[in-house]
């Protein structure tokens, strides 16, 4: 049985992107998620939307209902939480200048390294895909959206990718 990072148990997919919350970062990095979040804010020039982004209340209400966050008030937060990106947790390393921040920079990139690795090497087929598609159309209702979305995204996947143009040297045959 393969060994689970911590790191990667704080990892979570939100907005069909992997993230990282502001209070797990400001742990790792020993410091207040209000010193992390000024930090940010003093440099937000660095943290485009695609880098970094607060979570709306339904999105914090399925994640605290997920991981047991306490409610306001209850000792937890009276903001919504900042989200980061691979990228805005590589931009920390620059606005945390500490050997701390660097250290548990290279942690992270290492473990979103390891997180895209494994994703490539479990491709699932295009009969997996129909098959989820398939079962998909027995146990849902036509009419909702986002089941919908759901078939055309398997619908997407399963057709065949483009051939990429070659670019470089080739010395083979």
């Amino acid at each position: 049985m393969q060994k689970t990072n911590p790191i990667q148990n704080l990892i979570y997919e939100i907005r069909g992107q992997k993230v990282m919350l502001d209070s797990d970062l400001a742990q790792l990095y020993e410091i207040e998620t209000g010193a992390l979040n000024r930090a940010v804010k003093r440099n937000i020039e660095r943290f485009p939307g695609f880098f970094m982004f607060q979570l709306s209340e339904d999105e914090f209400y399925s994640l605290r209902c997920q991981l047991g966050i306490s409610k306001e008030g209850k000792g937890g937060r009276r903001y919504l939480p900042f989200v980061f990106t691979e990228h805005g947790v590589l931009m920390l390393s620059s606005v945390l200048n500490s050997k701390k921040a660097i250290s548990v920079n290279i942690e992270i990139m290492v473990t979103f390294i390891k997180l895209r690795q494994y994703v490539l090497s479990h491709t699932v087929t295009n009969e997996q895909i129909d098959e989820l598609r398939k079962l998909l159309m027995l146990y849902i209702d036509k009419n909702d959206k986002r089941v919908n979305d759901i078939i055309i995204a398997l619908n997407n996947l399963m057709e065949q990718p483009r051939e990429s143009k070659k670019i470089g040297f080739y010395a083979g045959n």
